[in-house]
């Protein structure tokens, strides 16, 4: 259970984007001509999408790396478990980067 407001916040909002956003964006018919305010609207909401998925990323890195650092000085042989653990949230941002560009494709 997440007890931090703030990273609730994040993986909150990191989930609706993900979830909701491109919902939204293709449940326009594609037969009809496109009003320019639905362009904006798309690549406002594509730059959301990425932007929050960034901020979740750093948010979860700078806990783990904080949290890796301290498991370092006290057990050097655990350097490979926290690579491992430090390189897992990069697949926020890049299904941030995949629900962007489909909005936008």
């Amino acid at each position: 259970m997440i007890k931090n407001r703030l990273a609730k916040m994040v993986f909150g909002s990191a989930f609706l984007t993900t979830m909701m956003v491109p919902a939204i964006a293709f449940a326009e018919e594609a037969a009809a001509p496109r009003d320019p305010s639905v362009d904006i609207a798309m690549y406002a909401a594509a730059g959301a999408s990425l932007c929050i998925a960034a901020m979740a990323t750093a948010f979860a890195q700078s806990k783990i790396g904080a949290a890796g650092a301290g498991t370092l000085a006290e057990r050097p042989e655990a350097g490979t478990t926290l690579i491992v653990l430090q390189a897992l949230p990069e697949t926020i941002i890049l299904l941030g980067f995949v629900i962007a560009f489909m909005m936008t494709a």
